[in-house]
């Protein structure tokens, strides 16, 4: 089993290497399987609407307390994948809070359903395995649209699944790993109600979350502090396509 999830993670990251930008001179470049993405996109939206929603819409129902103490306990079994890759990152300081988060949660938290260690001042430190290879200097490689997992780039969701299962004590298929996992969507479907609003009434809706991501996987690479993105340049305007001026001559 684990030699499948590992071919499937190579197959992810490896397009990285063999992706190329499409003919069009104004597509994103960081996009190149454009075409496909926005097929698993439609096919996403109607997972979202037919399963995902209905159910978080139930889940949401559940009284706040309940609500609160799964989350709670759910975001506790990330503190040693927090820690490690804190670690890996040089973040020594940031990993020593999660392994104190986890181990005051886990025992006066009652498995962590109480969050103990926040009014402590020990504020969570998320990292995954994608921004630590981001931190090294991997690439992100393109955009890639995945079925029921929406938007990602290799570096981001193929290292994480990587780590996921070769690393953590917890197995990636296991009923722990998918109560954690369960809880974090439904909450995270919750809570972006109001953005899809947004979004449905945005000219294109793929870009609009395209452009979100990006935004988010970059604060999440840069703790929330990334540097600006270098706007481009032209030199009087000759690096424009001639098509461009020409429909202005017709």
């Amino acid at each position: 089993m684990k030699a499948y999830v590992l071919t499937a993670v190579l197959v992810l990251v490896g397009v990285t290497g063999c992706s190329s930008v499409p003919d069009d001179p104004y597509a994103d470049p960081r996009d190149p399987y454009e075409e496909f993405n926005r097929d698993m996109w439609d096919v996403n939206e109607s997972l979202d609407e037919h399963v995902l929603w209905p159910v978080a819409r139930t889940y949401g129902k559940l009284p706040q307390p309940v609500r609160t103490g799964m989350l709670n306990a759910a975001e506790n079994l990330s503190e040693p994948s927090n820690l490690v890759n804190n670690a890996l990152q040089g973040k020594f300081k940031d990993a020593g809070v999660s392994f104190w988060r986890f181990v005051i949660n886990s025992t006066v938290g009652v498995l962590g359903i109480f969050d103990i260690a926040t009014p402590m001042g020990l504020d969570q430190r998320d990292e995954g395995f994608g921004e630590t290879l981001a931190s090294w200097g991997v690439g992100d490689g393109p955009y890639v649209m995945l079925p029921g997992l929406g938007p990602t780039v290799p570096t981001d969701r193929g290292a994480d699944i990587a780590y996921g299962y070769y690393v953590e004590p917890i197995d990636l298929a296991g009923p722990i790993s998918i109560f954690r996992f369960s809880v974090k969507a439904l909450e995270m479907r919750l809570r972006l109600q109001d953005q899809y609003a947004l979004m449905e009434n945005s000219l294109d809706p793929y870009s609009f979350i395209r452009e979100a991501y990006y935004q988010n996987w970059r604060d999440r690479v840069y703790d929330g502090n990334p540097p600006p993105v270098a706007e481009p340049e032209f030199d009087d305007f000759e690096e424009l396509d001639e098509d461009f001026y020409d429909q202005f001559d017709e």
